[in-house]
């Protein structure tokens, strides 16, 4: 059933209005004319890609076809003249060569006698070729008259004597025919030939400009490097003289370079520099010669040759060097071990992709370059490849703390990790102790043999900035003749490789202020990671090294890391060169873990010394017990030395009779074995177990 609603109320809302707008005649739209729609049409057409590259490519065979040409004419006059010695000759004098040369100048010689020789020989060849053809054609007839007389005597008919000279004479002209009806084609058709064997040769040479090549070859990105691409690009290089001698050589110019040789994950050449041209000059222009040689800078590397006024050239593949090198030896190879004396740490490979190993064998190292490079990781292959040395002792001071060398507690005889200043003090005394140690064995009598004591420091600028002095004033850090950690560094380097006790140290960011001028040069082996400037990388390797081509403020900081430029005799280098670039081996703090735990069972069981904080209370008898270890008994010398490296507050000033004050009544008392004085381990645990049981039963009642 259907409702209707009534409404009770009027509407309130007024009618809804419906506006009208006048809108005004729009403006007529003028139409574009068409010679401006032609235009625009006639400039895409000309700018499209698509035009452009038929453009290049039209320019491009247009000119293999011309060059063709030149290089064949070149050629052709090359053989018929002279010119080619002269050349050579021209290229020898520019390169001061004057032996070559004169060599050069005694075939231009004997070319021009014989060309003489041909040319006196035409004025007879002639009458010579004229008998020739006379006696030829007679000796021809008179053998088709010959064999025509046995045919007629064999045939029995009198016409057979011309038939084989009628048929030569047939034979003759059915090839004057053949001429005829080919030559008309061939005459058409030869100019095309020709054009076509001109464009083949300009094209095997692309002799054509680079803008006119299709995009992949005008990339040229990673081409192989051929002579006269680097002849071109040392031409190109800047240097007045060295592109004016190579102008005077012509295309000779490759008589300045020795072979290209394959060199790893690239070629070396070897470029002997014309008169007036220094290595200097090419060695400052690296970025230059790379982008000329289409590679990168960091692929590019120029050293000094033994010859003189030579400079070797390194270039690798495009993009191998950002290819990372494989695994070290220390974690592929489970039964290796190390010797001291004898054998090379395996620390990575060279740029020529050849292993690269290093002898520490009495030599002082120092690792430098920019934070987080590798260089903790380079110090630590080391350290960890010696320590398959069971006869190499450690002491270490990580003035990091960061946890990078916690895999030698076990291994290391004493072992200090932190940054503070406290930090510092201990690894200064732990030197200042190895100076002790080295003083002891100096007097002992000639020919004593001593094994190897290695003290490594990482991140020794913190020591030579610490700012804290002793009570008498005396500074640890710095490097005044007063500086307690400078001292101690500059008399181990002194005196110390004579009797195998070494300093390893690495550093961050050298200066003058945080690695001295007189510790850098004390060490034997100098190895920097990237560095900022020139200026850093003359502290690191030094003036000489430098000079010959080490750049180590050219490697790539974060993309070349672990990338090491070394100066050192311990590591082979290149005859004339005073450095050696080596991409190292990275060995991860896990595979670190494994490795040590190697070399701690290769060992009898070395315990640690680690120095605790200045001011703890300090439990001697625990602290006996802990310094002797695992060994069944220690001679009593030892244990103090030992307690003073533990704490210097606590145990520095104690004598013997300190010593026996603590262990009397314990039952562990010093006695003498095979003369000495000693602390058997067994006691002393004895001791200690009893005290902590008693210890125990008085705290219970």
């Amino acid at each position: 059933m259907s409702q209707n609603v009534v409404p009770l109320h009027k509407p309130t809302d007024p009618p809804a209005v419906t506006t009208l707008t006048v809108v005004p005649n729009p403006p007529a739209v003028r139409p574009v004319p068409l010679w401006v729609r032609s235009g625009r049409a006639v400039r895409t057409a000309v700018t499209h890609e698509t035009t452009r590259t038929a453009a290049r490519a039209v320019a491009r065979h247009g000119l293999y076809t011309f060059n063709g040409g030149r290089i064949v004419a070149r050629r052709t006059w090359d053989g018929r003249t002279g010119a080619r010695y002269e050349r050579m000759l021209r290229a020898a004098e520019a390169a001061g060569n004057y032996e070559v040369a004169e060599e050069w100048e005694e075939r231009l010689q004997r070319f021009r006698e014989a060309r003489h020789r041909r040319r006196m020989d035409l004025l007879h060849s002639p009458v010579d070729a004229a008998k020739g053809v006379a006696v030829g054609a007679g000796m021809s007839v008179g053998v088709l008259v010959a064999l025509g007389v046995v045919m007629a005597i064999n045939n029995g008919d009198v016409a057979d004597v011309i038939t084989p000279l009628a048929a030569t004479i047939a034979f003759i002209g059915l090839l004057i025919r053949i001429v005829q009806v080919v030559w008309g084609p061939a005459v058409t058709i030869g100019p095309f030939l020709a054009l076509l064997a001109l464009w083949a040769v300009g094209s095997k040479q692309q002799a054509a400009p680079a803008w006119s090549m299709p995009d992949n070859v005008r990339s040229s990105e990673g081409e192989p490097i051929t002579p006269s691409i680097v002849v071109k690009a040392l031409r190109d290089l800047g240097v007045p003289a060295l592109r004016g001698a190579i102008k005077e050589m012509g295309d000779a110019g490759a008589s300045m370079l020795g072979p290209i040789r394959i060199a790893g994950c690239g070629v070396e050449v070897d470029v002997t520099l014309p008169s007036g041209v220094t290595t200097t000059e090419v060695q400052q222009r690296r970025r230059k010669l790379a982008e000329n040689l289409t590679r990168h800078e960091h692929e590019v590397f120029i050293m000094t040759a033994e010859a003189a006024r030579t400079v070797r050239v390194w270039i690798a593949d495009s993009g191998a060097l950002d290819q990372p090198i494989g695994p070290s030896p220390l974690v592929t190879d489970e039964t290796m071990t190390a010797n001291y004396a004898k054998s090379k740490a395996p620390w990575g490979q060279d740029l020529r992709g050849d292993a690269a190993s290093l002898s520490v064998f009495q030599r002082h190292l120092l690792i430098t370059g920019l934070s987080n490079q590798g260089k903790t990781a380079a110090l630590r292959a080391l350290a960890l490849w010696l320590a398959l040395d069971r006869s190499v002792a450690f002491w270490m001071g990580d003035l990091k703390g960061a946890g990078d060398w916690r895999m030698f507690d076990g291994l290391a005889v004493r072992l200090i990790q932190g940054p503070t200043d406290d930090h510092v003090i201990q690894v200064t005394e732990m030197l200042e102790d190895a100076v002790e140690e080295m003083n002891r064995r100096l007097q002992a009598p000639p020919g004593t043999a001593f094994p190897p004591l290695i003290i490594v420091v990482d991140e020794a600028q913190v020591a030579f900035m610490c700012p804290v002095k002793d009570k008498e004033k005396r500074p640890y850090g710095g490097s005044s003749s007063t500086s307690r950690y400078f001292m101690a560094a500059r008399k181990i380097h002194n005196q110390g490789r004579a009797v195998n006790v070494l300093l390893w140290q690495g550093t961050q960011d050298p200066t003058d202020q945080n690695l001295p001028k007189l510790v850098r040069e004390g060490a034997h082996t100098r190895a920097s990671l990237a560095l900022g400037t020139e200026a850093q990388s003359v502290m690191a390797l030094g003036e000489k090294a430098v000079n010959g081509g080490a750049a180590p403020h050219l490697l790539r900081p974060g993309l070349d890391k672990g990338t090491l430029v070394v100066a050192s005799d311990g590591i082979d280098t290149p005859k004339g060169q005073a450095s050696v670039t080596v991409r190292t081996h990275y060995i991860s703090t896990d595979d670190a873990v494994v490795i040590a735990d190697r070399a701690k069972a290769l060992r009898d069981g070395v315990t640690t010394l680690h120095v605790v904080e200045r001011g703890e209370e300090r439990d001697p008898l625990a602290d006996i017990a802990g310094v002797i270890g695992d060994a069944p008994r220690l001679i009593t010398q030892d244990v103090l030395k030992r307690l003073a490296a533990l704490s210097e507050d606590a145990y520095g000033k104690w004598s013997f009779i300190d010593l026996k004050r603590v262990l009397d009544g314990t039952g562990a008392e010093p006695y003498k074995s095979d003369g000495r004085m000693v602390v058997a381990r067994e006691r002393v645990a004895r001791a200690l177990a009893n005290r902590d049981t008693n210890g125990s039963a008085s705290a219970a009642e």
